[in-house]
């Protein structure tokens, strides 16, 4: 039950909708939301330009940010039990993976591991999948100017990287929700779908799920 967690992050490709899903599981529970500070990243849209020559900066960056927000998890909100978070640490290394030279990922990757000694486990990991021609759709839909440049390969590398990243921590309890191309912003049937399968308690490793209802 997602009122006996403390932790719980959302996560999912990009254009999968992990924000949205986050804040609305944060305002029914009254609980405390932490949200990846994407567009304060001065690299991004030069990185979507020019993937090979912005991907260190642009992966450090975040490594910082990401850092300072979960630090702050582990002070103790009076007002909140329970944290969502739209992402976790670990998404570093997923990113970092794909778009980095071998020689940089090992010395992101030792930067890395320093800093995630203090980040704390979820209780709950949640990913949202949808298919790659759904991404780009909804990337579309949105209309940010720096991510126009993202293509179908890109994000399958992505896609290809989180479930990798899976098999990699049997230790977390993982929940896969593929959702298709329903739009839970829209939706309150699927929203509430969604919030039922985030409702069990479910085993370590990865637990499969499709939702019901999926609207055309």
């Amino acid at each position: 039950m997602l009122a006996d967690k403390e932790l719980i992050v959302i996560e999912g490709n990009i254009g999968s909708g992990k924000t949205t899903l986050a804040m609305k599981i944060a305002e029914l529970h009254n609980a405390r939301i932490i949200l990846e500070t994407f567009e304060d990243n001065p690299f991004l849209p030069k990185f979507y330009e020019d993937n090979e020559r912005y991907a260190f900066p642009v992966e450090l960056s975040f490594l910082a940010a990401r850092y300072r927000q979960l630090k702050e998890i582990q002070d103790k909100d009076l007002f909140h039990r329970l944290t969502i978070s739209d992402y976790h640490f670990l998404k570093s290394l997923i990113f970092a993976s794909e778009t980095l030279s071998d020689d940089e990922y090992k010395l992101y990757r030792q930067l890395f591991n320093i800093m995630y000694e203090i980040v704390p486990i979820p209780d709950l990991y949640v990913y949202i999948h949808r298919p790659v021609d759904v991404l780009l759709d909804f990337i579309a839909k949105r209309g940010r100017d720096y991510e126009k440049g993202i293509g179908a390969d890109y994000l399958k590398k992505i896609q290809n990287g989180y479930f990798r990243f899976f098999k990699e921590h049997p230790d977390l309890h993982i929940l896969v929700i593929d959702i298709g191309k329903s739009d839970f912003k829209k939706s309150e049937n699927v929203f509430r779908e969604v919030v039922k399968l985030m409702n069990f308690d479910y085993p370590k490793g990865l637990t499969y799920r499709y939702l019901v209802e999926n609207e055309q």
